[in-house]
C-alpha cells in the first residue's frame, strides 16, 4: 500500500529534506525511522524539498509497504523512533498512483521576522530578527504586485534547475502582532529559494530601499541582482499543503 505522512519539523539542525551525502536531512531521518519499524527498505518521496534550517508544519511525503500495520497507526509507531523535532502529525492510506509532487497542489509558507530593537533570545530559531524600524503597510503594497501568474526569474536562486519559472501567487498577505511581521504566500509551487528572496525584498520595501511598486520592475527584469537579498532559513516555516 501507499501511505501519506504529514511531516512537521524544526529545520535547525538538518541539511533540508532532500538526502545528502555529507549531512543529516529530514529523508534520511525519516527512511531510517520506517525502515527499522516497517522491516523494510522504505524510501519516503517528499512533496517539498525544503532548504537547511528551514521548518515544517506539514510537509508531505509518500512510501510504499508491504507492512499489515494499519496506515493511520503507522504515525504513532514511528514516532516513537524519530527525534523530537521531527513528528509525523498523520499517515493515511492513499491511492497507489498518488504522487505528491505530480499533482495539483496549493502550498503555503510563512516567512516571520521579529522587528525590535534587540533579540529575543526564545526566538531565534523561527524568526529573523530585524532591528530597524519596517513599514508594514509598504511592505504590503510590494506584496500585492506579486499575486497572480508570472515569470519569478528575478526571485529564484540562480542554481535553479526548474525547467520554467513561471509560478502562480494566489495570496500574499504581511500581518504585524506585536513585534513579529508575518509574511504568508500561498501558492502553486515555488523555485529555489523564492520565498525566502520575496521576503528580503519585502524587507526592502518595509525600511524604504526601494519603492512598493519596483517590484513590478523587478519581475519584468527576470534577473536574480534585481531583487533583494535572500532571508536567512530559519525564519521560514512551510505551513502546509493542499491538493486540489
Amino acid at each position: 500500500m501507499r501511505v501519506q505522512l504529514r511531516v512537521a519539523y524544526d529545520g535547525t539542525n538538518y541539511h533540508g529534506w532532500q538526502l545528502q551525502p555529507n549531512g543529516i536531512t529530514i529523508e534520511s531521518v525519516l527512511n531510517q525511522a520506517l525502515s527499522d519499524l516497517l522491516g523494510e527498505n522504505i524510501a519516503v518521496i517528499g512533496a517539498s524539498r525544503t532548504d537547511a534550517g528551514v521548518h515544517s508544519l506539514g510537509n508531505v511525503a509518500v512510501f510504499d509497504t508491504n507492512t499489515r500495520i494499519p496506515a493511520e497507526k503507522i504515525s504513532y509507531a514511528v514516532n516513537q523512533r524519530l527525534p523530537e523535532d521531527i513528528v509525523v502529525q498523520e499517515s493515511k492510506e492513499v491511492s497507489a498512483d498518488f504522487h505528491p509532487r505530480h499533482c495539483n497542489s496549493r502550498k503555503i509558507y510563512e516567512y516571520k521576522i521579529l522587528n525590535r530593537k534587540f533579540p529575543d533570545p526564545t526566538r531565534r530559531r523561527d524568526t529573523y530578527f530585524y532591528h530597524y524600524d519596517l513599514d508594514v503597510d509598504r511592505m504590503k503594497q510590494a506584496a500585492g504586485y506579486l499575486v497572480g501568474e508570472h515569470d519569478f526569474k528575478s526571485f529564484c536562486s540562480i542554481h535553479t534547475l526548474a525547467e520554467t519559472t513561471v509560478r502562480t501567487i494566489y495570496e500574499v498577505n504581511v500581518q504585524k502582532e506585536k513585534d513579529v511581521i508575518a509574511i504568508r504566500i500561498e501558492g502553486s509551487g515555488f523555485l529555489y529559494n523564492m520565498v525566502r528572496i520575496i521576503a528580503g525584498t519585502l524587507v526592502e520595501a518595509g525600511n524604504g530601499k526601494i519603492e512598493p511598486d519596483a517590484l513590478q520592475q523587478i519581475l519584468s527584469q527576470r534577473n536574480r541582482s534585481a531583487a533583494g537579498p535572500t532571508a536567512p532559513a530559519h525564519g521560514l516555516t512551510m505551513i502546509g499543503i493542499e491538493f486540489l
